[in-house]
């Protein structure tokens, strides 16, 4: 079609056609984005019950601290060295300390005391200290000997709580029956628009939903609710002044940098089998990840200059960066998501349910009924009270 000029600032009104030009499209301003369950999607399995459980297990631990400030004669002869947890150690145990390159041997536990024999195997004795970590190589059995004593671990239920989400949608029989600009059915409209806020609540619940501290299960006057994300990490929950974020100048006081970033990823490393994928921060933390790049390039042909950073490779995993509304400020939450999922009790998935109207109006709720499920919260970490400024 040939172009007419009818578009133009100076005609529009004096052209019938264009007596009233509005937009079939209705623009909403407010934030309903959930990029973090956007990000883990739909989960395969429903919940079952208001409660909702699922059971975790763990190996035989491997490692432990020394407990113990003097040695006798030093602290690179002493045979008697003590530990927080005598039981995870075995008679014929190769033991090292953390950053050392001598073997220790153990030829006998007494409690959470081990006898051992330093330099073992040739190496070069080196000094232990107090909470110096000593890692377990392996246990040597004697051929022919009788089967040790049996070991094992207790697998653990955990639980969270499914919460109901709810919001009312009424609409007057006149407004049904009138053709409102930008919509072709009110009722409808309402729902989407009731369903957006309930999403957004939704994400807010999941990263910061807290349980009641009595009868978390609901009663007739007791909400339930279900507990989020910041609240279940409790394992590697890092703040200032921890030995993983440096000390500042009050709660406040660190920034987030790439070095304290990846010393926590480091950590969920080194004692979990977890592949953290997922950097969750809100808009101040982002623009702290994003400051990480460094010398970036920018090419004669090159026509955007990028500093941005959505996804973050370290020496310990690949991880997506997820920009939530969300998410505190002063925090920022790392998680392997193949461990986190948000489930809908079964039947109880968003819907909307009609109710009986006592006028001239359609009258209805959109429901649903969540839950969240973290598995091995010791598999993800958070780090808190960062810096603003």
């Amino acid at each position: 079609m040939p172009f007419t000029g009818k578009a133009t600032y100076s005609a529009g009104a004096s052209l019938p056609e264009l007596s009233e030009d509005v937009s079939d499209i209705i623009g909403i301003i407010s934030p309903y984005e959930t990029p973090l369950l956007d990000h883990l999607g739909e989960s395969r399995r429903p919940a079952r019950s208001t409660i909702h459980e699922w059971v975790e297990d763990s190996l035989l631990p491997n490692s432990d601290q020394i407990n113990q400030t003097t040695f006798t004669p030093s602290a690179t002869t002493a045979t008697s060295v003590t530990v927080d947890h005598g039981s995870r150690f075995r008679v014929g145990d190769q033991v090292q300390a953390e950053g050392s390159e001598e073997i220790m041997f153990v030829t006998a536990i007494s409690t959470n005391t081990l006898t051992v024999t330093r330099g073992y195997g040739g190496t070069t004795a080196e000094a232990l200290s107090d909470n110096l970590w000593l890692r377990i190589l392996g246990n040597a059995a004697i051929e022919g000997d009788d089967r040790p004593a049996t070991r094992f671990t207790h697998r653990v239920r955990k639980m969270n709580y499914t919460q109901i989400f709810t919001a009312a949608v009424e609409v007057s029989g006149s407004q049904l029956a009138a053709s409102p600009v930008g919509i072709k059915d009110e009722l409808d409209f309402q729902k989407q628009e009731r369903l957006r806020e309930l999403l957004r609540d939704l994400e807010h619940c999941v990263i910061n939903g807290a349980a009641p501290a009595a009868n978390p299960e609901g009663s007739a006057t007791v909400r339930r609710t279900m507990r989020g994300l910041v609240r279940t990490i409790s394992t590697h929950k890092y703040e200032p002044g921890d030995g993983i974020l440096p000390d500042g100048a009050g709660s406040n006081g660190d920034l987030l940098t790439e070095e304290v970033l990846n010393a926590a990823l480091r950590t969920v490393w080194s004692s979990s089998s977890a592949r953290i994928d997922t950097i969750v921060v809100n808009g101040f933390q982002k623009r702290r990840i994003n400051s990480f790049v460094g010398d970036r390039g920018y090419a004669p042909k090159d026509t955007k200059f990028k500093e941005l950073v959505s996804v973050y490779e370290s020496d310990f995993g690949v991880c997506r960066v997820i920009l939530s509304r969300a998410m505190p400020v002063d925090m920022a939450m790392l998680l392997d998501s193949s461990r986190v999922s948000v489930l809908p009790l079964a039947g109880r998935s968003f819907h909307y349910k009609p109710l009986s109207s006592g006028g001239d109006s359609e009258v209805g709720m959109v429901i649903g009924e969540y839950t969240l499920e973290m598995q091995n919260e010791g598999a993800h970490a958070v780090i808190r009270n960062l810096g603003l400024s």
